[in-house]
C-alpha cells in the first residue's frame, strides 16, 4: 500500500460499475478487496468476471484481492473482512456496490424475488457496513460510499427495485448520523445518464447492447455516463479532500428524480 493508499472493500466490485471502481481505486494507489458473484444472477448477465479482471490489473502492474462471495450472507462478508486484514490489515473505506435489479411491479414480483432483492441490495450494505464498522472506530474513522439508483425515487415497474434503493438512501443518512462523532462518513452516489453499461442493465434488454440507453438524457457533459464517471465521485468521497463530507446525496448523471424527465433538447 502506498503512503497515501487506503484499504477499500468493494462489493460488486469484478464487473460493471464495481469493476470500474475496483479499477478506479488501485489506479490511485489504494489497496482493493473486491468481490461478488462469478454466477450469473437473476436479471443480469455478469458472470466469470474475476479472470477478465485480474488480467487487466496484471497488465497494468496494479494488484487488488478478487474473491467470491455472496454480500448477503453474513459468514461470505465475514470472509471478506478476515482476508482483508490478514493482508492489509485495516480497513480503511467500503464501498457498497452489489445490486440485482428485475424489473416487474409488486403483482408480478413474487416473493421469493422479493427476498432476494432485498437481501442483495439493501441487506447487503448492512451487513458488509456492520462488519467494517468495528474496525474503522478502533483505527479512528473510516468513510463508506453506498451506490443507489434514481429508482430510489420510485420509478414505473421497479417496485421492489425501488424499495430497495430508497432504503439505501435513508440507511446511508442514518448510519452518517450514527456514526458522526466516530469520524466515519457515509455518502451515496446516484449513477445516471442512462448509458451505464452493467450486468443488470444489459440483463434487462436481453444482453443485447444495442437496445440499451435509446433515447437517455445523457450528462451535462453531453454524452452517458461511463462507469469512470462514478469512480471518480467514489474515489473523491473516500479521499481526504472529502473529509467534511457526510450525508450527502451526489448524482453523477441526469438527477431526473429531482424534479421529472430532462427536457428534450430543441432543434436550433
Amino acid at each position: 500500500m502506498t503512503a497515501a493508499g487506503k484499504t477499500v472493500l468493494v462489493s460488486g466490485g469484478t464487473f460493471g460499475i464495481g469493476r470500474a471502481i475496483t479499477l478506479g481505486l488501485a489506479r490511485r494507489g489504494h489497496s482493493v478487496v473486491a468481490f461478488g458473484l462469478e454466477s450469473p444472477q437473476v436479471s443480469s448477465i455478469a458472470q466469470n468476471a474475476i479472470p477478465g479482471l485480474r488480467e487487466l490489473l496484471d497488465r497494468e502492474g496494479l494488484s487488488a484481492e478478487l474473491m467470491e462471495a455472496d454480500v448477503s450472507d453474513a459468514a461470505d462478508v465475514a470472509g471478506v473482512i478476515e482476508r482483508a486484514l490478514a493482508r492489509y490489515g485495516r480497513i480503511d473505506g467500503v464501498v457498497n456496490n452489489a445490486a440485482i435489479g428485475p424489473l416487474g411491479t409488486v403483482l408480478d414480483t413474487d416473493e421469493a424475488l422479493f427476498d432476494r432483492i432485498i437481501a442483495v441490495n439493501l441487506k447487503g450494505p448492512y451487513l458488509t457496513s456492520r462488519a467494517a464498522i468495528p474496525h474503522m472506530i478502533a483505527q479512528g474513522g473510516g468513510a463508506i460510499v453506498n451506490i443507489g439508483s434514481g429508482a430510489g425515487w420510485g420509478k414505473p415497474n421497479m417496485a421492489v427495485y425501488s424499495a430497495s434503493k430508497g432504503g439505501v438512501v435513508a440507511l446511508s443518512a442514518a448510519m452518517a448520523y450514527d456514526f458522526f462523532h466516530q469520524r466515519i462518513r457515509v455518502n451515496t452516489v446516484i449513477p445516471g445518464g442512462g448509458g451505464i453499461v452493467t450486468g443488470m442493465s444489459l440483463g434487462r434488454v436481453g444482453g443485447e447492447a444495442s437496445r440499451f440507453g435509446k433515447g437517455a438524457a445523457g450528462t451535462a457533459a453531453g454524452r452517458a455516463a461511463t462507469g469512470d464517471d462514478i469512480a471518480n465521485v467514489v474515489a473523491f468521497l473516500l479521499s481526504p479532500e472529502a473529509e467534511t463530507l457526510s450525508g450527502t446525496v451526489i448524482d453523477v448523471g441526469c438527477f431526473a428524480q429531482q424534479g421529472g424527465p430532462i427536457p428534450s433538447k430543441q432543434a436550433p
